[in-house]
């Protein structure tokens, strides 16, 4: 696998658990030279450790690969600024960045706090947005890279309790169309990953009922690894015609998912007024109206 990313620098976010220390693993097994970084919190954010970053430079270098650690925060600025400036000092270059660093505030919508609000969104969203901006004047001075962005059913089809992660989730799925459109012409590619893991992230999932049961036993199934394979294809030049997408991995199967298209529609030559709307309009699109889903409803079998 080491010629899928051969002579390529990759910069991850949240690199040293999870899902992002298993992309770049996996990426420094393709032969990539990578930028670890992390700043050790919990997953709501708090505390600070360069040790699961310590952890996952030692295991890449015992297989013999090239990492580096970084301990900015990716809601920083700045600290973007520096992330890429240490993949460029140490390795020369930089040719992927997988924004994946995230946190998780959880509350019911008319509980939650504009503190809870702007913590999830500043490292979601405000962090996608600074570390790809940061990397993209290396990017277009070179005439090539990808960003490949963990996004989530989450805001992709919606959950209860989540609407600081579920609008920073879908606005990253945004940030990442709109890169790949305003880029395209410097051969950059962004991409999108919704991923379905066992970790951190979902470990706080109730497990009272028997069907809640039924669904953390199958989350279960879905190891983090798992979703590492299509990251490292999209950050390599064999996915050079694959842009402005959004895949979705459970287990051994992989999801092209769709995107915001009109769906219906009815016109009037006489215009519209609020009556005809009631009576005409509302009921010939009523029947294309989309449900109040969440993940879980649209995947209801067992991941294969």
């Amino acid at each position: 696998m080491t010629e899928f990313l051969e002579g390529k620098v990759a910069l991850v976010t949240g690199a040293g658990n999870e899902i992002g220390r298993a992309i770049v693993v996996a990426m420094a097994r393709a032969g990539a030279s990578v930028v670890i970084n992390d700043i050790g919190v919990s997953l709501s954010g708090e505390g600070g450790s360069a040790s699961p970053a310590e952890e996952t430079k030692a295991e890449i270098e015992s297989f013999g690969g090239k990492a580096v650690i970084s301990t900015d925060s990716v809601s920083s600025w700045d600290g973007a600024q520096r992330m890429v400036k240490l993949a460029n000092d140490a390795f020369g270059r930089l040719d992927i960045v997988v924004n994946n660093a995230g946190i998780l505030r959880d509350a019911i919508f008319h509980k939650m706090t504009p503190e809870q609000w702007l913590s999830v969104v500043d490292v979601h969203l405000n962090g996608s947005f600074f570390v790809s901006r940061a990397a993209a004047d290396v990017f277009r001075a070179q005439e090539s890279g990808a960003y490949v962005h963990m996004v989530s059913t989450s805001g992709l089809i919606g959950n209860v309790g989540q609407a600081n992660y579920s609008a920073a989730k879908l606005g990253v799925a945004g940030l990442s169309k709109s890169i790949a459109l305003d880029m395209q012409r410097y051969n950059v590619r962004s991409n999108c990953i919704a991923p379905f893991a066992w970790g951190r992230m979902t470990g706080n999932i109730p497990a009272e009922t028997p069907d809640q049961i039924a669904r953390v036993e199958n989350l279960k199934k879905m190891t983090l690894e798992k979703n590492a394979p299509l990251a490292v294809f999209l950050g390599s030049d064999h996915a050079k015609d694959v842009t402005g997408q959004i895949f979705s991995v459970r287990r051994n199967e992989i999801f092209l998912m769709n995107q915001s298209r009109p769906i219906r529609s009815v016109q009037s030559s006489d215009g519209w007024t609020p009556q005809t709307v009631r009576d005409h309009a509302i009921p010939a699109l009523r029947a294309s109206f989309h449900q109040l889903d969440r993940s879980q409803d649209i995947f209801t079998w067992e991941p294969c």
